[in-house]
């Protein structure tokens, strides 16, 4: 994962040494270089956190928020990726307030929501609902998308590793961003469950405590 990018970089830095490029080869080159490089950028950032997440060094910042909100927020703050393809959200969230770190906690929401964006068809629906028992919330996004096959399931939340390896370059990414999220949820003592059809879209299960205890 780390390689391909500095292989690419390597290699039309080369290519730019050729005296006989035109202009628009050398801007194309140049703007290929500079997407590789803040490639690199954001998956050094996403390995830094992981990192830190796994070390456990990581101190939960713990306040009372209201999950709906913040999920609410969080889907506007996202529309310009999803309203330009046509696509709709569906929600039932019920109103709970939790004790968590609310910046992990946008990390979870944001990375999920933006991998239902990334993989559902056009004008396709994601429904996120919010239920709450005596001690737990579940939170439920699913997509409409291309769904996951079921050996790749039990490996989604590792880092490095791309379910859709067929579509790679059609959905780029990391492959890290379902890791992060697994961390963070781990760190609240909550757990991630993830169910999925190939062509029929996928579901996200989160369960948290309503109150993440401190020891």
């Amino acid at each position: 994962e780390v390689q391909s990018p500095l292989t690419s970089i390597s290699g039309y830095a080369l290519v730019l040494k050729q005296a006989d490029l035109s202009e628009y080869e050398r801007s194309r080159y140049l703007d290929i270089i500079i997407t590789e490089a803040k490639r690199m950028s954001k998956m050094s950032d996403s390995l830094l956190k992981l990192s830190l997440l796994e070390s456990q060094s990581k101190q939960l910042r713990l306040v009372t928020l209201s999950l709906d909100e913040q999920i609410r927020r969080i889907i506007v703050a996202l529309q310009p990726q999803w309203s330009a393809r046509d696509i709709h959200f569906e929600l039932d969230l019920q109103t709970v307030k939790v004790t968590a770190d609310h910046d992990l906690l946008n990390q979870v929401w944001t990375n999920i929501l933006r991998n239902s964006i990334k993989f559902s068809e056009d004008a396709g629906v994601i429904n996120v609902s919010i239920k709450q028992d005596i001690k737990n919330v579940t939170i439920l996004i699913s997509d409409t998308g291309i769904g996951i096959h079921l050996d790749d399931q039990k490996r989604i939340f590792e880092r490095f590793f791309k379910a859709d390896r067929s579509h790679s370059r059609k959905y780029d990414g990391s492959g890290m961003g379902l890791a992060i999220v697994k961390q963070i949820v781990s760190l609240h003592q909550g757990d991630i469950r993830v169910k999925s059809e190939p062509g029929q879209g996928t579901t996200f299960i989160v369960t948290l405590p309503i109150t993440t205890p401190t020891d």
